[in-house]
């Protein structure tokens, strides 16, 4: 069933040509330490002997011992296995034996330095029900099945050099994909089946026979390979950027070379140079022209040509990669919210404030975001009460009311949820006195599906642009790089100083309740009928009406946002030369490096100016465009932009506008 590389001893095997490694634990005493007996394992936090795994003799795919790992909830053992080194080139061969108890759920991840925690390379979640999925931080590669209760093998083969991964289990292939990971330096063992992935929290398996092969490559002098496609997702009729990553996997440098990407009958080529290149250097690489996403499963291939200007290069099989592109059609009418909870005072909140903004900025009309502050000025008392309820943590989000995420998960609950077809469509009307500071929002439920007594209606409001002083300083663990690019904070201080912080999305207030209004609507709603309900929200003096956004909201029998209505505050009472012209305001793409789109919805002619301020408050880039008549875009050239986040300003018959921009 499966390979034997070595049988009976440990030990590994480093030489010009290849490493080998194999162990099935026979060698040690049961009821041992692993750690202890042997010298080529370690534990995350090395000699914690809470981490470590004990030998065992209860069940074994060859010979009597194995090892046995059992958690609830996850941990505490956590051993690792260094490779003998670094791998990033070569042909590397990873393989075990594994047996899953019955109701329960196993895990593992390989890593791409001899250092935990430094790069993550791979997850593998095998789940009480059978299922196994690879994944590298969130993003899925291969979702199969696996023998409950029974020895099985497992073996990943890489081909390191050209970036192809594939999963074998008993010796029958389960799929392939890339990884942006290029390196293999780790392997850690450690008990969990989180909830998030589909497990029940219970972890129970058994380890034999681990062992791998590593074979470097051979090279020829020119040769240039493609190694990664940035996956792409959306809905239909999105524009995405395509962006890949070529590879010299040659020895002599490369200087210059074509790259084409070809999807749904269209071929765009584009010349890269002069670069320096030097052998197994990588180069990503961001077309200028985006791709417009259409209906179906559509395969787009990226194809590296013409290496240094001499044509045909000296391997052609590793020229090109492809990735299926499947959009998503979103239900008619249908609006996901997010609403996520976070604070001023939570050094990890930057993460869903960078989630909040790529929503706003790729889902524009199908996404309504609602920060929901807690501990901070910006805090409504009723709203935050209510999601603290709901979630563990901060920061956590709900799409549509559903289970908890991370911010920076979202993407999977939101594309589910778009897809559903909402029982009513939701519509907003509203009047504003300023005056009194009254604005009255009527939010109008269309049914489109048959509904019941059940349902319930509610507004949100949230303003974008808040900034402030006292309290106003945003906590930042991303700080300094350590924890990886976060859209930005990254190159910001800890805390962000309140000088330098705008914030968007906030959550004003919620009417007249979170759950929302019952007693609307009859024992049967009936498709083609329309119902409303009014609500009267008081701003203070501080909050800028023209920042306001109205949120409509259907909340079905069991809780979750059914769909969504968004709206900007209507003027009404005022000639339609002093009406608020903005409809919405867009900047894609974002996070971007050479240059953006701001689009703009204007509802009458009117007078337009862009300004771009850096953190320290200087203006770095501004232009009058005159009078616009309707929604228009303009481009901004953002090459001699320095690294690090921007605020753009639009004003618009003296009416500004804020947005955050991302330079990377």
């Amino acid at each position: 069933m499966k390979k034997i590389l070595l049988i009976g001893l440990s030990f590994t095997i480093a030489t010009g040509l290849f490493a080998q490694f194999s162990d099935d634990f026979d060698s040690y005493t049961t009821g041992s330490y692993l750690t202890v007996s042997s010298a080529d394992w370690t534990t995350w936090t090395p000699g914690t002997v809470a981490e470590d795994v004990l030998i065992s003799s209860a069940n074994a795919a060859s010979g009597a011992n194995s090892l046995y790992f059992s958690s609830i909830g996850g941990g505490p053992v956590d051993v690792i296995l260094p490779f003998s080194q670094i791998y990033n080139s070569g042909t590397f061969s990873f393989e075990a034996n594994f047996n899953v108890e019955s109701g329960k759920g196993a895990y593992f991840n390989l890593q791409g330095t001899l250092v935990p925690a430094e790069i993550w390379a791979m997850d593998c979640f095998m789940l009480q029900d059978g299922t196994i999925k690879l994944s590298n931080q969130g993003i899925p590669y291969v979702t199969s099945t696996y023998p409950i209760g029974n020895w099985f093998n497992l073996r990943i083969d890489m081909d390191l050099t050209t970036n192809l991964w594939e999963l074998f289990i008993d010796d029958v292939s389960q799929g392939s994909f890339s990884n942006p990971t290029g390196q293999i330096g780790i392997l850690n063992l450690y008990p969990t089946n989180p909830t998030t992935e589909g497990g029940n929290n219970e972890a129970g398996f058994f380890v034999d026979d681990v062992q791998y092969l590593h074979t470097p490559g051979v090279f020829s002098a020119v040769n240039g390979g493609m190694s990664l496609i940035n996956a792409i997702d959306g809905v239909e009729g999105a524009t995405r950027d395509v962006v890949a990553t070529a590879r010299n996997i040659g020895t002599d440098a490369i200087t210059s070379f074509d790259i084409t990407y070809d999807y749904n009958g269209f071929s765009i080529q584009e010349s890269v140079g002069p670069v320096n290149l030097l052998s197994l250097d990588t180069y990503e690489y961001a077309f200028a022209s985006s791709v417009v996403l259409v209906a179906g499963s559509n395969v787009m291939t990226v194809t590296i040509s013409n290496v240094n200007g001499d044509g045909q290069d000296a391997d052609a099989t590793d020229d090109s990669k492809s990735i299926i592109i499947d959009p998503i059609i979103p239900g008619e009418g249908k609006i996901v919210v997010g609403e996520e909870g976070t604070g001023t005072w939570c050094g990890w909140c930057p993460r869903g404030t960078v989630a909040m903004d790529e929503f706003a900025t790729l889902y524009p009309n199908l996404w309504a975001g609602i920060a929901v502050h807690n501990g901070d000025p910006m805090a409504n008392a009723d709203y935050d009460a209510a999601i603290g309820g709901l979630i563990s943590g901060y920061p956590k989000a709900l799409v549509d009311r559903g289970v908890e995420v991370d911010p920076g998960a979202m993407g999977s609950d939101f594309l589910t949820r778009l897809q559903l077809a909402p029982k009513a469509l939701i519509s907003n009307t509203s009047n504003w006195d300023p005056a009194t500071r009254v604005l009255e929002v009527t939010v109008t439920a269309d049914f489109q599906a048959v509904a019941n007594s059940s349902y319930k209606l509610a507004c949100a409001i949230t303003e974008d642009g808040v900034t402030g002083v006292d309290g106003y300083d945003q906590s930042n663990s991303y700080s300094g790089g350590a924890q990886g690019v976060m859209g930005g904070f990254e190159a910001l201080g800890n805390p962000v100083p309140a000088a330098d912080m705008v914030y968007d999305h906030v959550a004003r207030g919620i009417q007249p309740s979170f759950a929302g209004e019952s007693g609307l609507f009859p024992a049967v709603v009936n498709a083609g009928e329309q119902y409303s309900s009014t609500y009267l929200f008081t701003l203070p003096v501080e909050w800028n009406i023209n920042n306001i956004h109205i949120i409509g909201l259907l909340i079905d029998n069991t809780g979750k946002i059914d769909n969504a209505g968004k709206s900007v505050v209507a003027f009404a009472g005022l000639d339609d030369l002093n009406a608020n012209p903005i409809q919405s305001f867009n900047i894609f793409p974002n996070p971007t490096s050479t240059s953006a789109t701001v689009e703009i919805i204007i509802e009458h002619k009117s007078e337009v100016q862009l300004a771009v301020f850096d953190m320290t408050g200087k203006e770095v880039a501004s232009r009058y465009y005159g009078t616009l008549n309707t929604t228009s875009t303009v481009s901004m050239n953002t090459s001699s932009f320095e690294a690090g986040v921007y605020i753009v300003e639009l004003t618009i018959d003296n009416i500004k506008m804020t947005k955050r921009l991302i330079i990377k």
